[in-house]
This record gives C-alpha cells, sequence and structure tokens, in this order.
C-alpha cells in the first residue's frame, strides 16, 4: 500500500488532455492527487511534464475503470477524499461509429465509481460533463435551466445519462456531487510542457488547426458554411484549458469547506461569447502571421450549429470566472505545436 498524505483527490484520466492541466492546479493548490488512467488517450510522460511544471511527481495507478475490483483496489490503497472524474471516451464522430464502446466505457466507469464512492464513503465527487447535453437549442445563451433538447451523439448523450445518474444517486445517498458542463476547451499551459495530444486524428478545431498551419496536414476541412450564423459556420464557446481547471478547483474547494447548497449542483464552465470556426481560422492567422489553408466541405453529422454559455451562476457561486482571451488560447496552443 502506498502511504499518501490526507486531502488526497483521484483524478481519473488525469494524463489525458484537461485532466493533466486539473493535475497541475490542484498541485499548485496543495491538494495530493492520485491519478487512474487507462492511457488509451494520453501518455505516460505526461507524469514527468507534470512534475517539471509543479515540482511534484503525481501518484499514478494504470487501471481500466469499467474493471470494478481493479478500480476497488485504488480505493483500497489510497485514502482518496475526493473524486474528479474525467475519464471517458470523447470523439463525437467516433461516437457515431461506436456507439457501444461509448455507452459501455462511459457509463460502466461512472457507475463503479459512484458504488466504490458509497462503499468508501467518499463524500465529494466533480463530474466532467459537456455542453453538448444542451443539444441543437435555439434558447442563447444557455444558463442551467435551459431544457435539453436531443443528444446530438452518442457521447453527448453518455453525459446526459450521467448526469441523470448523478442527480438520482445525489438524492439517495451522503454524496456532495457538482457537474461541471464545459463548453470548448482549447489552448495549453504557459510552459508548453502539456496541451491537447490527441492518439490518432484529431477532431477538435484547435488541434486541426495548429496541425494545418505547421504543415502536418495540407489544408483543413470546414464542416458546412450554411448553418444559420453570420458566417455559415458553427459557433462555439472556446475556453482556456487553464480556466476549465480553475474551475475544477474551485468546485473541489466549495465542497470540502461544506459550501455546496444542494446535494448536487450544475455550473456552466464556458466564456460567454460565442465564435466561429471562420472566425478561429482568421483570428489564429492574425495572432500567428501563419496561414490556415482550408476548404469548406458538406455539414458533419451530430454538429450543433450554435451554443455559448451563461456563466452567471458559476461566477456567482463557485467565486470562478473564465480570464484568458482568445488570443492567450491561440499564443498557448501555437507554442505547444510549435514545441511538438
Amino acid at each position: 500500500m502506498s502511504v499518501v498524505s490526507p486531502k488526497l483527490i483521484l483524478v481519473t484520466g488525469g494524463t489525458g488532455y484537461i485532466g493533466s492541466h486539473t493535475v497541475v492546479e490542484l498541485q499548485q493548490r496543495g491538494y495530493k492527487v492520485l491519478i487512474a488512467d487507462n492511457l488509451s488517450n494520453s501518455h505516460i510522460d505526461v507524469l514527468e511534464r507534470i512534475e517539471k511544471i509543479t515540482g511534484i511527481h503525481p501518484h499514478f495507478v494504470k487501471v481500466d475503470l469499467t474493471d470494478k475490483d481493479a478500480t476497488r483496489q485504488l480505493f483500497t490503497d489510497y485514502p482518496v477524499e475526493a473524486v474528479i472524474h474525467f475519464a471517458a471516451l470523447k470523439a463525437v464522430g467516433e461516437s457515431v461509429e461506436k456507439p457501444l464502446e461509448y455507452y459501455r466505457n462511459n457509463l460502466d466507469s461512472l457507475l463503479n465509481l459512484l458504488e466504490l464512492c458509497r462503499e468508501y464513503q467518499i463524500k465529494n465527487f466533480v463530474f466532467s460533463s459537456s455542453c453538448s447535453v444542451y443539444g441543437n437549442t435555439s434558447a442563447l445563451p444557455i444558463d442551467e435551466n435551459t431544457p435539453l433538447q436531443e443528444a446530438q451523439s452518442p457521447y453527448a448523450n453518455t453525459k446526459k445519462i450521467g448526469e441523470d445518474i448523478l442527480r438520482d444517486t445525489a438524492k439517495v445517498s451522503n454524496l456532495n456531487i457538482t457537474a461541471l458542463r464545459y463548453f470548448n476547451p482549447v489552448g495549453a499551459h504557459s510552459s508548453a510542457l502539456i496541451g491537447e495530444l490527441p492518439l490518432g486524428t484529431p477532431l477538435n478545431l484547435f488541434p486541426v488547426v495548429m496541425q494545418t498551419a505547421a504543415g502536418k496536414r495540407d489544408k483543413m476541412l470546414v464542416f458546412g458554411n450554411d448553418y444559420d450564423t453570420p458566417d455559415g459556420s458553427c459557433i462555439r464557446d472556446y475556453i482556456h484549458v487553464m480556466d476549465v481547471a480553475a474551475a475544477h478547483v474551485a468546485a473541489i474547494d466549495r465542497m470540502t469547506k461544506g459550501q455546496q447548497k444542494s446535494r448536487y449542483e450544475l455550473f456552466n464552465i464556458g466564456t460567454g461569447t460565442g465564435l466561429s470556426v471562420l472566425e478561429i481560422i482568421h483570428a489564429f492567422e492574425r495572432v500567428t502571421g501563419e496561414k490556415v489553408k482550408h476548404e469548406i466541405t458538406g455539414r458533419r453529422e451530430g454538429d450543433v450549429v450554435k451554443i455559448y454559455a451563461d456563466t452567471s451562476l458559476a461566477n456567482r457561486e463557485l467565486g470562478w470566472k473564465a480570464t484568458r482571451t482568445l488570443d492567450d488560447m491561440i499564443h498557448s496552443a501555437w507554442k505547444w505545436e510549435q514545441q511538438l
């Protein structure tokens, strides 16, 4: 058994993109961290990179969270006080092609963790949700009371079902649960030691823009220019990954201090500003001076037309606000891409 100081936060998926940035933020705020990850979409060398930034090598266990016995061993071996659950398959397009894989992975892992939290009397749980649960809604900006429309992909549906499971669990347990619906995390740590590094072909906009500008791909595709938006391309609320990381720490702080107003709380994590795909491409060209060769193609199945957040609830209750600009997002993402 590993002996670790108390106040230990279990971060599932902690070697992944948002997970690794959150581990950095937690460690810099004095929390001890245990990372659990199966490394299906991340690299083990992230641990060394985190150590270079924070001076602390996080505890790490390679584990498949859909394996309940293996997951139980984490709780047996370590004095876990709270869980931040990132680990999930997350590619929208792939989820359309492999729905069963997504439902199995994303829901079994959540159910196992919740059952073990109950068994080991863990009190606090933060869930990585997504703005994709809102579906194609016409009510903008979106606040936490905006009715959810039909999920546009199996991935989005796993987040929606996950929230239902958490809400029902909170009603009948002593578990405090915070679900963070984040919009589109982008950018990288200012050190350029960690950033977004999808294994295989990236599907998110920022890595595609960066790789195109860096010459790793001949051109990028813009999926649709005939949507009901000012320039015809899809609109999203892009937020710096370090702002997203800070929101998780704010949620953990709130729960460990007993400041929650109900067992289940839900917050939008975004900037409140919607930007189109073409606007991002033009902003990147302006900030870096690099050209991004792109071609308009047909719409992509599963894409929501436009979505951006009303974040006033998180600003007020979590005492959190996104502070980094679009230029900060582009600068950090490009610096990360160049060191790759």
